[in-house]
């Protein structure tokens, strides 16, 4: 093959090469990206009901508010119906004022958050008696890359618990007992974080009664009210200018930017981009190949001499 011939194969060959060696670099790049998450919930349960005569137990496992980023709800009522309890009319589980529960996500930032205000939850077979009665409680979970997460809980009104009210002074765990009614062990604030992650909620209870009315036996299970957890990016990841928060109810305004959005950042921080790794290595390949060219048009020449 003469110089010439191999000078274009070599042209070719960078060509077609140079498409796939981008691509991969390019999938690899946008696969460091990864972004944080963030939900929040206004009341969860967990409860088993047993009726009366020995009749199998109806579970209560339901949720109310409960969004994952980008997301906000802000029902302020749940009805559950359970067959053979109550008389088959819906169990009001529910009711307050407020409640809100909001998820955010950007590339930097995730952060959830719950509001309720003026709420009380009931559980079956005890219609007239609240399970727990709250002013108003909040809970938050922030998590930032590149930070310590943070997750808070504010109780600032009183909190009632089968009729008798708990001292806010109170943290860890309370046991609260009524007779002829049950057993609540209530948690109040509770708070974790770890290096990338938080988690806060403002009650939770561990709840046992034996009404033995309304074709109700036993109600056990937990009971959480107001939550929010987040984790932040991974390390490695790229983060993005964030938009500015001008979201309105039911919406959210943290439009993700793309890894070619924000090219013009890494010019301005590095004097490069993303790139000019694989343009360098292509200008080597045209240099390397005009080298080859020229040796061995000079081979070619001293064998005709």
């Amino acid at each position: 093959m003469s110089a010439r011939g191999w000078a274009a194969l070599l042209v070719v060959g960078a060509f077609a090469a140079a498409p796939v060696a981008v691509g991969t670099a390019a999938s690899a790049h946008t696969g460091d990206v990864k972004k944080g998450s963030a939900s929040a919930a206004v009341l969860r349960t967990s409860l088993d009901v047993s009726r009366l005569g020995g009749l199998a137990p109806l579970p209560l496992h339901t949720s109310l508010n409960e969004v994952h980023a980008p997301a906000t709800a802000e029902k302020k009522a749940l009805d559950v119906r359970l067959d053979a309890v109550e008389g088959g009319q819906p169990v009001s589980v529910l009711r307050a004022d407020v409640a809100t529960a909001r998820a955010e996500v950007t590339h930097r930032t995730a952060q959830a958050t719950t509001h309720l205000v003026h709420a009380r939850v009931h559980v079956p077979g005890v219609p007239l008696l609240s399970l727990v009665e709250v002013e108003e409680v909040t809970a938050t979970a922030i998590c930032k890359a590149g930070e310590q997460p943070v997750a808070t809980s504010a109780i600032p009104g009183p909190v009632t618990v089968l009729g008798k009210r708990i001292p806010l002074t109170v943290r860890g765990t309370r046991t609260v007992e009524v007779p002829d009614v049950g057993t609540v062990q209530l948690a109040l604030s509770r708070t974790e974080t770890t290096s990338r992650a938080a988690a806060a909620t403002a009650l939770q209870l561990h709840v046992s009664i034996d009404p033995l009315k309304l074709n109700v036996a036993r109600v056990e299970g937990t009971v959480t009210l107001a939550e929010a957890n987040c984790t932040s990016a991974a390390a490695g990841a790229t983060p993005a200018a964030e938009p500015s928060a001008a979201a309105g109810p039911g919406r959210s305004d943290t439009r993700p930017q793309s890894v070619g959005e924000h090219g013009g950042t890494n010019l301005a921080e590095t004097g490069s981009t993303p790139l000019t790794p694989y343009l360098a290595g292509a200008a080597a390949v045209f240099i390397v190949a005009g080298g080859g060219s020229l040796v061995l048009a000079r081979a070619r020449s001293h064998r005709r001499r």
